[in-house]
């Protein structure tokens, strides 16, 4: 079984009506490009400060969703639609949700980021807690004959998540991102192979790229390089700078492959795994 994935990498501004041209155009090239399954960035369709985010808020019935909507059925796609601050009624604080759409535009699945990005490093700072409150449910959904995994940005530093992910069945994984520059030359390619590698999974890691008004300290720089990464930990697809896409085909069968050669699912011990008390 086999299908061709896209990793989107757009530079996202507060104009919503800019952001949607530039995805509208890309997802359409992916398509163009035999793309299956498209995956968008984190927070692509407004992004900027915290009151920008509040005011460009929607529910998962606002315009952005059926945009998504809209385009899955039009292209006859999986769409993974990045993530988009969510509006939750009677509360101030959002959610940072990402969801997945089906060829017939039906919302399949929606994930509430767990793991919120809050950091003090030079060039990176940044308070998602200010603004977002944690969901706490682990997703996965079928797409393109595969059982996929959602996760967003930040989750990527949490293998505990990615695990679970594999154990309910997860052989691809989705990953909206906005990794800062800084983090990014670091973590970014390690971080991505890593999760992969441990799990033989696939992941398809849409970043954003340039210039984003959105840090603690001002504009951030957004890393780009987004990636498809296959089960042994081999980068098949990157994207260079600027906004664009990447596309790599999806051999399922090398999922058993990997997990066939390297048993990590099959020789875990979860009899012997203790938890420490991170209290104590």
């Amino acid at each position: 079984m086999r299908f061709r994935a896209a990793a989107v990498q757009t530079t996202a501004t507060a104009d919503r009506d800019r952001n949607v041209e530039v995805a509208t155009a890309l997802v359409g090239a992916a398509v163009g490009d035999g793309a299956e399954l498209v995956v968008l960035p984190e927070l692509w369709n407004v992004f900027g400060s915290p009151d920008v985010l509040r005011q460009g808020a929607e529910t998962l019935d606002g315009p952005t969703s059926g945009w998504a909507a809209d385009t899955a059925l039009h292209h006859g796609i999986w769409l993974l639609a990045g993530s988009i601050a969510e509006s939750v009624p009677g509360s101030p604080l959002l959610h940072n949700t990402s969801c997945l759409y089906g060829p017939d535009g039906a919302r399949l699945a929606s994930y509430r980021k767990i793991h919120l990005f809050d950091n003090d490093v030079p060039g990176a700072a940044y308070e998602e807690s200010a603004t977002m409150a944690p969901g706490a449910e682990i997703v996965t959904a079928p797409a393109c004959g595969a059982t996929v995994g959602l996760a967003i940005c930040y989750d990527l530093r949490f293998p505990e998540l990615f695990r679970i992910l594999a154990l309910k069945g997860a052989t691809v994984v989705t990953l909206p991102s906005w990794f800062t520059a800084v983090t990014g030359r670091a973590h970014w390619e390690p971080l991505v192979r890593a999760r992969a590698i441990e799990n033989a999974s696939f992941l398809v890691a849409a970043d954003q790229v340039g210039t984003l008004a959105a840090g603690t300290d001002g504009a951030v720089q957004a890393y780009g390089h987004s990636m498809i990464v296959d089960p042994w930990g081999t980068v098949v697809a990157v994207a260079a700078d600027g906004e664009g896409y990447v596309c790599a085909d999806l051999d399922l069968d090398s999922v058993d492959e990997a997990r066939r050669r390297m048993p990590v699912l099959a020789n875990r011990r979860p009899a012997v795994y203790d938890w420490p008390d991170a209290s104590a």
